[in-house]
């Protein structure tokens, strides 16, 4: 089925524009007409099932859920909870807030938030179709333990010192209210009614990602076609211990989320750059960018800013040592 994609670019460069596929250019837009359509594709039809399967989730009734549950159950659900949902981090703050106004402790909201913007449907779909699935199953593992083990580590540290007032009354008020049974009442939903929740969440988060998938396979298509053979694996492939962390502070200034960021993935590791430095970078891209950090910097002081940051990079770090060493 994917073939339609590249038969599509293959028409498009090579037979209507006339490129050459030995030249730069021609390799460049075939990668970018052949991923751009596959991507989108792949978008609205996703996000259009998903949106039908979660169109009576009630988020009320995962906040009362969670609330009741041990620490580790709930760092494990909270990150779930952030896999499943295709949330970006200004996105995420809202549900951010409201999970702290259940009471639920601030670990297993973090978990929720870590792994919000590295994972979801649509990045493990994109990357089974792109990259495989050990690939996707890697990354998914990944990014969950990230969310988990950090959760954990802000939660014996007491990390609800460090939030910002206006979140930490919400958490103050949360563990003074009793949970409401009618949390738990999820709404009954017609298929034209799923229909059209699915069709606004694929419009709108469509409409919000679209340019950064633009923008992700555009730098990617950039790496394949103009790159030269060789530069990427000869500056970041040999696995000198520097170049993963070298990666990870590359990836701070740029902003893509996990949708974006996949056609760069593929571009370097198809570059030869070894899979640990590749997703080293990704991450740090999607998750430890400055953009997040100032939508962050709303519900967060700079003390508790600064040890997610560095626990942030450290995680990156290390996996991508880890893998490489294990490659």
């Amino acid at each position: 089925m994917l073939s339609i994609f590249t038969d599509l670019a293959n028409y498009l460069v090579y037979e209507l524009m006339g490129l050459s596929p030995a030249s730069k250019l021609g390799t460049a837009l075939h990668f970018f007409v052949e991923d751009t359509t596959k991507v989108f594709a792949l978008l609205v039809l996703m996000i259009y099932g998903i949106g039908w399967l979660r169109a009576s989730l009630n988020v009320e009734r995962v906040r009362l859920y969670l609330s009741g549950k041990s620490r580790w159950a709930g760092y494990l659900m909270g990150s779930g909870f952030g896999a499943i949902t295709p949330f970006c981090s200004c996105s995420s703050i809202p549900v951010f807030l409201g999970f702290t106004s259940a009471g639920i402790p601030v670990g297993i909201t973090m978990a929720f938030l870590l792994t919000s913007p590295l994972i979801n449907e649509v990045a493990i779909l994109l990357l089974f179709s792109l990259l495989g699935w050990k690939l996707t199953l890697l990354y998914v593992v990944v990014g969950m333990a990230i969310g988990i083990i950090g959760g954990a580590i802000l939660d014996a540290l007491k990390a609800h010192r460090w939030l910002q007032p206006i979140a930490a009354k919400a958490y103050q008020m949360g563990l003074d209210a009793q949970p409401s049974e009618a949390t738990e009442q999820a709404p009954k939903m017609t298929a034209k009614q799923r229909h059209e929740f699915a069709k606004s969440e694929t419009t709108e988060i469509v409409g919000r990602v679209w340019k950064w998938v633009i923008i992700g396979v555009g730098i990617g298509a950039g790496l394949h076609g103009f790159v030269p053979a060789g530069w990427l694996e000869a500056n970041l492939g040999d696995g000198q211990w520097w170049s993963v962390p070298s990666a990870v502070l590359m990836g701070i200034p740029l902003y893509a989320n996990a949708t974006g960021v996949i056609p760069i993935m593929e571009s370097l590791i198809m570059q030869g750059v070894p899979l640990g430095t590749t997703l080293a970078f990704c991450m740090s891209t999607v998750a430890a960018s400055f953009p997040e950090f100032v939508m962050l910097k709303q519900v967060m002081q700079w003390k508790l800013l600064a040890l997610l940051f560095t626990m942030l990079l450290t995680s990156f770090t290390l996996m991508g040592w880890v893998l490489n060493l294990a490659a």
